[in-house]
């Protein structure tokens, strides 16, 4: 018997959704870091406070390309949206380990005074469904929606490509 949240590893151990999302989100931004001026992100790790010298653990590093400045990641698989204190948090922690910027991903869109202190704080937000996994994961950010999905290819002299949205229904074919 698995715990609540808890998803089967096919190794006999479960993982729970929160860590599943974390690793969704951190593959998102590795394929669409670009976006973000990110040259790579890199995974959950420890970082020392450089103003308050206590040590955080964050969800995710990205690199910025070019002058390899840090971005904190912040990933929360919550069922509410983010409220102003929890972006004070993570703009806190920005400061305090020296980042240039931080990105949040989560489910929802942040609330109204959460989304304030995003802006002042230049923090972006990204909605990532929650069922997104690194094998389908569909991420908004703004009004523009990315989609990554690992698809089995076989070639063929002609293919369709069909997309359907989340209740099933046709939106577009083509064929080539």
């Amino acid at each position: 018997m698995t715990k609540k949240n808890a998803q089967p590893t096919g190794l006999g151990k479960s993982r729970k959704a929160w860590a599943n999302y974390e690793e969704a989100a951190r593959y998102m931004l590795q394929q669409i870091g670009k976006r973000f001026g990110l040259a790579e992100v890199q995974g959950k790790q420890k970082v020392v406070g450089l103003r308050s010298g206590t040590t955080w653990e964050i969800d995710a590093k990205g690199v910025r390309d070019g002058d390899g400045s840090v971005v904190l990641v912040e990933c929360r698989h919550y069922k509410e949206r983010l409220n102003q204190e929890a972006l004070a948090a993570v703009a806190f922690r920005i400061i305090d380990i020296g980042a240039v910027g931080g990105i949040t991903v989560s489910p929802l869109p942040l609330q109204k005074g959460a989304a304030k202190v995003a802006k002042a704080s230049r923090i972006e937000h990204v909605r990532l469904r929650p069922e997104s996994s690194r094998e389908l994961w569909i991420a908004e950010i703004g009004k523009v929606f990315h989609i990554g999905a690992t698809a089995d290819v076989t070639f063929q002299e002609s293919f369709d490509i069909i997309l359907r949205d989340a209740a099933g229904n046709v939106v577009d074919r083509r064929s080539g």
